[in-house]
């Protein structure tokens, strides 16, 4: 046979080969839950085989005149309840508790200025809030750690300046977070609920140190790396001001264990890099080039891949982990992206971008494996907090 034919052939095997990944459909349906800040908001989307779509939704908060503003959101690992940061309040945010089963709200608790970002201990009894602070005075604010059978707040640990991107470790024993106005990462040991250690991530200045961030006055907060950056202190797109020329400093958003435990990687939102901090020497690894205002962060359950939300360039990113090297660079529907949860088997990637103004919220559906988005769902403006429910056949 002449060579031309048979190359052809090769090819068409390839393409169609290529087209039926791309193409694959899912054979089960997966459930995510979501909130939208702006329309104070619970949605349930459902993707699966028929598609994507919100299976329902429901308001949360308890302010009739004033926008309650949900912010973070997890899921307990027996699946039976979600629970909800409320970021505004009267003055104070709250953390809500809630049944999977019928959304019922099982309890509540307050807690600190502005309540973010959530995790929740492996076996189902704490969650770690940070308290982002984002309308208060420069000062440093803290992580409230809420026992979850009875929804009180145990502690409430002094960390940093607007900590963002609370995530514990896969054995449950460190809690991490990132300083978006001090350029740290912060680690609290679950045992003892103290601050164990901290990282400077400036570019330039990364050091590993003991204890907690020495305490700083107002005054002297004005020259902390991170302190002298125009338009972070905004009421409503923090993470969206890009560096100024010779600014230097990373403005952390996201603290992402890996798989193991042994590395956390920080988005540097400001500098947009992902930073490794080796868990067990603390020391920096590397820098990962990122695109423009990278934001959250999520990670294979296999730690292969780490996704990446950037917040300024409308895009979303697909890291492998052992290179660094981008695989992927998926643009968005809408403005603004904001977190990521993937699936426990890898296969997907659910995105959630807040829009601009009257825009409704977006939840963009990737495909792991053809490195494709493959549905988007709209929901209540600015959806911010993800997190994955569960599989179950579909309906």
């Amino acid at each position: 046979m002449p060579r031309f034919p048979i190359l052809l052939t090769i090819a068409l095997v390839f393409l169609n080969g290529a087209a039926t990944i791309a193409q694959t459909k899912p054979n089960k349906d997966y459930l995510v839950y979501v909130v939208s800040e702006s329309a104070d908001k619970i949605a349930l989307i459902r993707f699966g085989p028929k598609g994507a779509r919100v299976d329902h939704d429901l308001q949360t908060g308890d302010m009739p005149v004033d926008i309650d503003g949900p912010h973070g959101i997890v899921v307990s690992p027996d699946r039976q309840f979600y629970y909800v940061s409320i970021a505004h309040g009267r003055p104070f945010g709250l953390i809500w508790k809630y049944s999977t089963r019928d959304d019922r709200v099982l309890g509540k608790t307050t807690l600190g200025y502005f309540p973010a970002t959530v995790d929740i201990t492996p076996d189902g009894n704490f969650l770690f809030i940070v308290n982002f602070n984002l309308h208060g005075d420069m000062v440093p604010s803290s992580v409230s750690v809420v026992s979850t059978p009875t929804m009180t707040e145990v502690a409430r640990i002094q960390t940093c300046t607007m900590p963002h991107g609370s995530r514990l470790n896969p054995q449950g024993t460190k809690q991490y977070s990132a300083c978006m106005m001090d350029d740290m990462l912060v680690e609290i040991d679950t045992r003892t609920l103290k601050v164990a250690r901290h990282f400077i991530v400036t570019k330039g200045k990364e050091v590993g140190l003991s204890g907690a961030p020495r305490t700083r006055t107002p005054d002297a907060m004005s020259s902390m790396p991170g302190m002298n950056m125009p338009g972070m202190k905004d009421t409503g797109g923090h993470g969206m001001e890009p560096p100024k020329p010779g600014d230097n400093s990373c403005s952390p958003t996201w603290a992402q264990p890996s798989a193991d435990g042994s590395s956390i990687y920080v988005a540097c939102n400001k500098s947009s890099e992902i930073v490794e901090v080796d868990a067990n020497s603390w020391r920096l690894v590397r820098r990962i080039p990122a695109r423009a205002g990278v934001y959250n962060l999520g990670i294979t359950h296999d730690g292969t891949r780490l996704l990446a939300t950037n917040k300024r360039d409308q895009s979303v990113s697909i890291f492998d982990l052992k290179s660094g090297k981008e695989l992927a660079r998926l643009p968005t529907k809408r403005k603004v992206l904001h977190g990521v949860v993937v699936s426990p088997d890898a296969a997907y990637a659910f995105v959630t971008v807040e829009g601009v103004g009257s825009e409704p919220g977006t939840v963009e559906i990737i495909d792991l494996r053809a490195m494709k988005t493959v549905a988007t769902v709209d929901v209540g403006e600015e959806a911010a907090g993800v997190d994955f429910f569960k599989t179950e056949p579909t309906r």
